[in-house]
C-alpha cells in the first residue's frame, strides 16, 4: 500500500490540470481543486482481492518495467470487445476442464477395465495397467 505525501497529491492535481486548456484550469477555485484532490486521491476504487504489480529492472537499460496481474469482482460494465474476449476466454477455460475431465475418466475406465480382465484388442496394451499396479507393489 502507497502512502501518498501531500507533495505527491498536490503534483496530481496539477498533471490534471495541466493537461486541460490554460483558461478552464486556472477557473477552479480553491474548493474545487481541494474536491479533485480528494476524489483523486479515494483508493477505494482499485481494490483487488489478487494486487501483483512486480518490477524488473534489467542492469545497463535506464528503465525500468514492470506488469500488473490484477484479480476480483468486476462492478464496471464491459464494453463489446471486452464482453466477446470474456466469452473467449470462458469458452477456452470451458474446453480445457473439459478435455482434462475427459482425459480422467478415460484413464479411470481403462484402469476398470484392465482390473476387470477385459482385452478388447488381444496382444495389444498401452502399459498403463503394469505401470499402476507397480505403485502398489
Amino acid at each position: 500500500m502507497t502512502v501518498h505525501t501531500s507533495k505527491q497529491r498536490h503534483t496530481h492535481v496539477k498533471q490534471l490540470l495541466s493537461k486541460m486548456d490554460p483558461e478552464v484550469a486556472a477557473s477552479f477555485t480553491y474548493k474545487q481543486r481541494k474536491a479533485l484532490d480528494k476524489v483523486i486521491n479515494t483508493r477505494g476504487w482499485n481494490n483487488h482481492k489478487i494486487d501483483f504489480r512486480p518490477t524488473l529492472a534489467l542492469p545497463f537499460l535506464p528503465w525500468s518495467f514492470y506488469f500488473v496481474l490484477l484479480g476480483g469482482v468486476n462492478k464496471r460494465s464491459l464494453s463489446s470487445t471486452e464482453r466477446f474476449t470474456a466469452a473467449l476466454v470462458f469458452l477456452t477455460a470451458l474446453t480445457l476442464v473439459g478435455l482434462i475431465t475427459l482425459g480422467l475418466v478415460m484413464a479411470i475406465l481403462y484402469l476398470f477395465k484392465s482390473w476387470l480382465g477385459i482385452d478388447l484388442f488381444p496382444n495389444e496394451s498401452l502399459g498403463i495397467w503394469d505401470q499402476f499396479k507397480a505403485l502398489f507393489k
